[in-house]
């Protein structure tokens, strides 16, 4: 699980990232084409094509740490801007967007029969 301390800002890569990057990758996307302080008190947030994965890099003090979540089923709503372009987020949103995809499993199965006589 990701712990998300107060004060600690979030960032979104919008769009999609090659997921086969790891921390050296990610961390020169960081740099290079968002021009945001790698070691600052902020977390990463990247997503691949197919939207059911997600990785999160951010510096701790004495190194990287890099959380990975990949869905079995369904997909994370995304936000799918052209180029490089990146999105803050509050620590509320980022919450909201990692647990979305079990709120839209459970909507969809068919566990409540409307109309149905108890």
């Amino acid at each position: 699980m990701l712990i998300i301390e107060d004060g600690k800002r979030i960032f979104l890569a919008c769009g999609k990232t090659d997921m086969r990057k790891h921390i050296n990758g990610l961390a020169c996307i960081v740099e290079s084409s968002f021009d945001l302080d790698l070691f600052s008190n902020a977390i990463f947030v990247f997503c691949n094509r197919s939207k059911d994965c997600i990785k999160a890099l951010t510096w701790d003090g004495d190194g990287f740490l890099l959380h990975t979540k990949r869905l079995e089923k369904g997909s994370f709503r995304w936000p799918s801007y052209e180029g490089d372009s990146t999105m803050e987020f509050s620590k509320d949103e980022l919450t909201c967007l990692l647990q979305a995809p079990k709120v839209v499993q459970k909507i969809k199965r068919d566990e409540i029969k409307v109309g149905a006589v108890v």
